[in-house]
């Protein structure tokens, strides 16, 4: 775009006002400030981070250049830079402005437009006034421009954006530019005005222009009454070729993804692992369909079992995926589960000192949850924590039960009839609830871990059909078990599984547990009712209205879980638990190889990253153990696993070339099989290979490459550790094929699950 600034005398001599102590200051320098760093422009976070990493975009535009510099130099210039590493320099480069006063090649020195002009020659108030004014108009062009090509050295696809001002046309090609500057015919008369935009000099390729000044200003025949302008103007254009952006596919090899990242390393950024086209993830919209009372109110999907070859039957792990919510019942009886070994009493024999959470809570009605201030239903479920030891949660739990079966007692022998409890006056009675009891170690819980060996392998809490088993590592309550000890009205809150992994359940007894469960294709409804409500659906704890949800046109299963039935969490279901009586439960989580889960555990994967939350679940790294452990036929799971495989290595390459650009070495640092998954200290994502690590109060912190850039644009004091050597990730990338033939348990293609009740397997 050809833009005409206001003209100026060539008689003003001044240095431009913001020369500050013999120095230029940079464009939006702040006076005083030394080493003032430019913000980033602004751009499409393709990574999906709530904050882009604050750093100059022009120095990831330039790989042989640490620091950005104008289009046109303007009296910039550089001094005393050391290059090494391919010209990367090793040290911050100092800009200074050379004022043309020392030196012999004045019209070199000074800007373009005040070529000519001496340092002795006296300004009026008005044209210094014209020079601030151009000096602006300069600034904001320049601005423009580079602003331009850095959004399109990032990939950013503003055709559509020009194309809306007139400026270019639809033929032009991005990201890659070239400029070649042209001079046009000289002319006596003003500078073209900008209907000319853009012009075609050669086939394919298109021409934008930037106006510049020409350095020729005449100084003949000027009339007393007509100040000297500038007249002649120089045409810079900038050449758009047609783009080179490698198109990344889960078709090209390991190697093919390296070359493509090679001298790209300036763009990288944490990205999502779904797609590198799809829009970050968002609620999902609820579906159309008007349900009526009985659709709200839908009966659980529920089989019993009475002998041990229905409940290893591949018909009952089917039954289960079919459906958000599932009751076996029967199932300890059929399988002849010992499911003694995790009473409270055997507890307190083998581990009496062992560490157990605790939830004091208000006791409330399964069906309501009350402001104990104000008696209004609310959302938020509060509980207080504490830690105690399985002995002491124990004596709760027993005088618990026996304070209640006195007051029973007491009231037989009074000969007052039950009364119902909607007519009891409330009384507001704390509880607490023994949670998370950690029974991992296989030395202190030997006998209990062993006894469900006897379930199916697809409810196994270690199983190669079980995606978690393949983590190589643990992660509490999700691949190995946990405990809960309740007492009549202890709440487990409203949620959905950590990264959408189902769930298995177990009752220990002697008691029964109250179920809700609302099918996943529901969940969006549910967040928006939270915020409604003053509650975070990720970070908060919250326990639903009913009646909003059938407003809402949500239903809800609800349902008992009796001693010995085993409940089925399937991917994304929302569930909240109750306690009717006094009962121990068992839990894990579990992973079935089907497209569905993984879709759906990486999609919240990237979900958590919008809302700032921790997935517990590492779906990088676990996706590269798939890879090596399992052989896939299902071509749906195959291409979604494949689609992370390669997004992540094109990262990690990435980070590897610009790790180089910046001057640093990598060094390796390895890890065993067993070794936990690393997170970045600051935003809690999953890093994987490339750990960026700096020492923060006299501890290393691992950081992911966004916090690091941000804290340090070249990496200054970090160090770079590498945990995969690239060529066994190539290995594995390349080794990584559609197979056909037997699959593992759980791996087949399985429908999504349906809200009507299925006929019971008999």
């Amino acid at each position: 775009t050809v833009v005409q600034g206001p003209q100026v005398s060539p008689s003003l001599g001044q240095p431009p006002s913001f020369v500050q102590g013999g120095q230029m200051a940079r464009p939006g320098q702040p006076a005083g400030v030394p080493n003032y760093t430019q913000p980033a422009t602004n751009g499409v976070n393709r990574g999906f981070v709530t904050q882009r990493p604050q750093t100059p975009t022009t120095n990831y535009n330039q790989p042989n250049q640490a620091y950005s510099q104008p289009s046109s130099t303007g009296g910039y210039i550089t001094q005393n830079q050391s290059y090494t590493n391919g010209g990367v320099p090793t040290t911050s480069a100092s800009y200074g402005f050379n004022n043309g006063y020392n030196n012999s090649n004045l019209n070199e020195a000074l800007p373009k437009d005040l070529s000519g002009i001496t340092p002795e020659t006296t300004v009026s108030d008005q044209e210094l006034q014209e020079l601030k004014e151009l000096i602006s108009q300069k600034e904001f062009t320049t601005s423009l421009a580079e602003d331009l090509l850095n959004r399109l050295a990032q990939g950013e696809d503003v055709i559509d954006e020009l194309a809306k001002a007139g400026d270019v046309g639809p033929e032009v090609a991005l990201p890659n530019t070239q400029f070649s500057t042209t001079t046009t015919s000289p002319s006596t008369t003003s500078a073209p005005t900008s209907a000319s935009t853009s012009t075609t000099l050669q086939s394919g390729i298109t021409y934008i222009k930037q106006e510049l000044p020409d350095t020729k200003v005449s100084h003949q025949n000027i009339s007393p009454e007509t100040k000297p302008r500038l007249t002649n103007m120089r045409l810079c254009e900038i050449k758009v070729e047609p783009t080179a952006e490698p198109v990344f596919s889960i078709n090209m090899s390991s190697a093919d993804i390296m070359s493509g990242c090679k001298g790209r390393g300036a763009s990288v950024r944490n990205t999502s692992m779904v797609s590198d086209k799809q829009l970050p993830p968002a609620l999902p919209e609820p579906p159309k369909v008007k349900l009526n009372k009985e659709q709200l109110l839908p009966n659980t999907p529920s089989v019993l079992l009475d002998n041990k070859k229905l409940a290893f039957s591949p018909q009952l792990q089917e039954f289960c995926l079919q459906h958000p919510i599932a009751v076996v019942r029967g199932l300890a009886s059929a399988l002849k589960l010992d499911l003694g070994l995790f009473s409270t009493k055997t507890l307190v024999e083998v581990n009496p000192e062992h560490s157990v959470e605790v939830r004091t809570q208000l006791k409330q009605d399964a069906d309501e949850n009350i402001d104990s201030a104000t008696e209004a239903k609310i959302w938020p479920c509060a509980s207080h924590r504490s830690h105690t030891t399985v002995a002491k949660y124990a004596q709760y739990q027993a005088s618990s039960f026996q304070e209640s079966l006195k007051e029973e007692q007491d009231r037989i022998a009074a000969g007052a009839p039950k009364t119902d409890d909607s007519k009891k006056k409330k009384v507001q009675k704390m509880i607490k609830f023994g949670t998370n009891v950690d029974l991992s170690d296989e030395k202190k819980w030997r006998a209990q871990l062993q006894e469900l060996m006897k379930l199916p392998a697809f409810a196994r809490v270690v199983s190669a059909g079980n995606m978690l088993s393949h983590v190589g590592h643990s992660i509490l309550g999700m691949n190995t078990v946990q405990l809960y000890m309740k007492v009549p009205g202890s709440r487990t809150p409203g949620h959905q599984e950590n990264n959408n992994f189902c769930s298995i359940n177990i009752n220990i007894g002697p008691g029964d547990c109250e179920w809700f469960g609302v099918p996943d294709a529901y969940w969006g409804v549910i967040a928006n009712l939270c915020e409604k409500n003053r509650t975070n659906y990720l970070h908060g704890s919250w326990w639903p209205d009913l009646q909003e949800l059938y407003d809402e046109n949500v239903p809800v299963y609800r349902f008992h879980q009796k001693p010995g039935d085993m409940v089925w969490v399937n991917s994304g279901c929302v569930h909240w638990v109750q306690a009717v009586g006094w009962c121990n439960n068992i839990a894990w989580n579990v992973g079935p190889l089907t497209a569905r889960q993984y879709i759906l555990a990486l999609e919240r994967y990237e979900w958590n990253k919008l809302q700032s939350f921790k997935s517990i679940v590492p779906l990088v790294h676990l996706s590269w153990n798939l890879a090596r452990n399992i052989k896939v036929s299902d071509p749906k799971l195959f291409e979604a696993i494949k689609g992370c495989l390669m997004r992540s290595f094109r990262q990690v390459c990435l980070s590897l070339d610009f790790v180089k650009m910046c001057g640093l070495e990598t060094k390796f640092h390895g890890r065993t099989r067993t070794d936990a998954s690393h997170y970045c200290g600051v935003c809690e994502i999953e890093v994987f290979n490339v750990l960026f690590v700096k020492e923060q109060e006299r501890r290393h912190v691992v950081h992911c490459i966004d916090c690091a850039r941000r804290q340090a644009p070249r990496l200054e004091g970090f160090v770079v550790l590498e945990e995969y050597h690239l060529n066994d990730l190539c290995q594995v990338y390349d080794n990584f094929i559609l197979h056909s033939g037997q699959t593992l348990p759980g791996q087949a293609p399985t429908p999504p699950p349906t809200s009507s009740t299925p006929t019971p397997i008999t």
